[in-house]
């Protein structure tokens, strides 16, 4: 939805992001989205009861022991359907410019530039690479970094939201035994 104030830099900010999703594959300058969402992480009091054979369910106990909150951030490659997820205890500018820098220099080593989608979280921005790298190197990823923000209230242009809702109704309507564990850890 569109907000009924500012709209005209809203729609601004919309049609330039709507644009670039139009635009064909380019290996030199991918378009890569990026968020994270928090996941609260639950451990089972009671030991659940494994599947048995011929379809029997595996079962479970409803109650849970709250372990706190661990963050997903997400990298998502619209056009192949590639994506890539990494857990972290926190969501700061220094998880942001280190999963950035990864995509960067890991994932994207031949690319001139990486578009990446964003919204406007303050830990998204240039400014998070010259705060946990020294300055030769914030400047080299900062270079190849091109910053397309959402607009403002309108995160769901970015289309990791939408893979990473997908994710998660996934994980959690599956009833098949294979659902992952209700418990995690952070390594």
């Amino acid at each position: 939805m569109i907000p009924p104030k500012k709209n005209a830099q809203f729609v601004w900010r919309m049609e330039a992001l709507l644009d670039l999703y139009e635009e064909p594959y380019d290996r030199q300058r991918p378009v890569i989205c990026f968020d994270e969402r928090p996941c609260q992480l639950l451990e089972d009091v009671r030991e659940p009861v494994p599947m048995r054979p011929r379809g029997g369910v595996s079962r479970f106990d409803h109650e849970y022991r709250r372990g706190g909150i661990c963050y997903a951030h997400v990298a998502f490659e619209p056009l192949t359907g590639w994506r890539h997820v990494v857990l972290s205890e926190r969501r700061t500018k220094w998880e942001f410019a280190q999963e950035v820098s990864y995509l960067a220099h890991e994932l994207y080593p031949d690319a001139t530039e990486i578009r990446l989608v964003v919204d406007n979280l303050s830990t998204h921005s240039p400014a998070a690479f010259y705060e946990t790298f020294p300055p030769e190197k914030a400047r080299r990823l900062a270079r190849r970094i091109e910053f397309c923000y959402t607009p403002v209230h309108g995160s769901w242009l970015n289309m990791v939201e939408v893979e990473i809702s997908v994710l998660v109704k996934q994980s959690a309507s599956r009833e098949d035994g294979l659902a992952p564990s209700r418990s995690c850890k952070l390594k």
